[in-house]
Parts: C-alpha cells; structure tokens; sequence
C-alpha cells in the first residue's frame, strides 16, 4: 500500500533521506547540468513530465498518437502550463540540445520525436533517487523491483504525471517555495541549500546551511549571480533566509518555515511517485 504524504511528512527519518536525496540530484546535476536543469524549474519540470508522457502512452503502431509538436503543445495549454509559444520554444530546444530526437517516420507533415537513451537514463535515475528514499522510510523494495524491470518506466512515468499535474499542492507551491520553483534552477538550488542543512539542526528557528558565498554559489549553478542575488533579496524579505554574519561573507541560513515548505513539498512529490508505483504491474514484487 503506497504511503500518504501526511505519513511521509511525519516520518522521524525523513529530514536525513531527504538529505541523501538531494546529495543524489545534485550529483546528477553536475554530471549533466543542461538536462538536469530541466527538472530543476516549476514550468519546465512539469513540461518535461507532459512530453515524456506523450510518448509512453504512444500507440506502438501509430505514432501520431505519440510526442507529436502538435499534441505536446496542446497538453501543456490544456494542464495550463505554459502559452503555445512557450511550449513550442521547450520543444525546439529539448531537440536542439539532443534530448529528443525525430523518429525516422513522417505522417505527412506530422514528424514524432522520441527521447534519446540518455533522457531516458536521466529520467530513470531520477525515479530511483525518490524509489530509494520511500525504501528508506518502510524498508521496501521498490528499488529493487524497478531494476529488475527497467521497462515499468513507460507505465510509470504517466501516472506519476498525472499525479504531479493533478495536485494542488504541486502547481500552488507555498510562498518561499514558490518564489525559486520559478527561478531558473531553482529546484537545484533549494537541493543545495538544504543539502547543507544537519538534520540535528533542522528543529532550529534558523537552521545554519553549508552555503557561504553567493558568487561560488551562482557560479557553480551556472546562474547569473545578479539574478540569484535578488531571488535570495526576496526571500530574505520574507524572513526565510539570512546570513549568520555579514551579508554574503558568511554561512546562510534558512528559517524552519522554509525547511518545512522544502519537506512538506518532498513528501507530496514522494507520495505521488509512491502511489503511481503501487498501481504499476511490479507493485506486488515491491511489496
């Protein structure tokens, strides 16, 4: 039976899972930052997730039913993603970039894409990230499950898309947490932020993160350091981060409202990919 987010949220050992979580992103990040930064922004994580489900739920014989420019862009305005134009502008870049490609097909002039085998390993190795935290809260084997059958990625990754699509708390982020899911990267830099953070220390009104310097900070993210600066400005505002000294010059810190936002939002994407799981032809192997 998949867990709840409210059961997530009030696991005892979920801060140190999460932890390990992010550790584990972040290294995806710096093996690949272009396609990990797909996954890093609110619009362009849940463009991603319409796309790749196009193509899983493609009839095997006609791939006009499939990631066609003309389907992906009418899902993004139907789920209220993005305009035409952004989605078409997504579109030409994931080609651009070699993260879909066109299938050697043409339906006159409809011409299907497909993701290349490393979008797909990204993809799977983000689904194993989050896999092995719900392991860790239950001591499952859903991990295990989805290694023994790679192909569940094309049953799973829709169901985990309409999950994320469907749910408020996922398209309605609270107020700190909102204010970076839209920042370029964003996603990577709260994993960084809250990578840094003690899990002993996180019961702290400002819990003390490992973030030191905004320029190695921006620099590392491949972010303009004006344009982090004043993300960082307006949550600072907000009372949801500051700096234990000087401004800039010394470690950061963030406020437990923030922390909690950043739990709170790990334990509804966690439930969702649980529930998606449990409803695959493996969930009886995992349990």
């Amino acid at each position: 039976m998949a867990l709840v987010s409210e059961d997530i949220a009030g696991h005892p050992a979920l801060r140190r899972h999460v932890q390990a979580q992010s550790r584990t992103l972040l290294q995806t990040y710096e093996a690949n930052p272009r396609l990990a930064s797909v996954f890093a922004t609110q619009q362009r994580w849940l463009m991603a997730h319409i796309g790749l489900a196009l193509y899983f739920d493609r009839e095997p014989d006609d791939h006009r039913k499939g990631l066609t420019s003309t389907r992906f862009m009418d899902g993004i305005c139907r789920h209220s993603v993005a305009s035409r134009n952004t989605a078409d502008a997504f579109l030409k870049e994931m080609l651009h970039y070699g993260f879909i490609r066109h299938l050697p097909i043409k339906y006159g002039r409809i011409r299907p894409f497909e993701p290349t085998a490393g979008t797909l390993e990204t993809v799977a190795g983000w689904v194993m990230a989050h896999l092995k935290t719900l392991d860790s809260l239950d001591n499952g084997s859903r991990l295990a499950a989805f290694v023994a059958y790679p192909d569940v990625l094309a049953e799973l990754q829709p169901l985990v898309a309409d999950g994320l699509l469907s749910s408020h708390a996922v398209r309605e982020p609270r107020q700190t947490f909102s204010l970076f899911t839209w920042l370029d990267n964003g996603g990577i830099v709260m994993d960084w932020l809250m990578s840094g953070v003690d899990p002993d220390h996180a019961d702290l009104d400002r819990i003390p993160t490992g973030v030191v310097s905004i320029g190695d900070f921006a620099t590392w993210l491949k972010l303009s350091r004006t344009h982090l600066s004043r993300k960082l400005r307006d949550a600072e505002e907000l009372g949801s981060i500051g700096w234990l000294g000087q401004r800039g010059h010394s470690v950061m810190w963030v406020s437990s409202e923030f922390y909690q936002e950043y739990m709170t939002a790990q334990a509804v994407k966690l439930a969702i990919i649980d529930t998606a799981f449990d409803n695959c032809v493996v969930s009886s192997d995992a349990s």
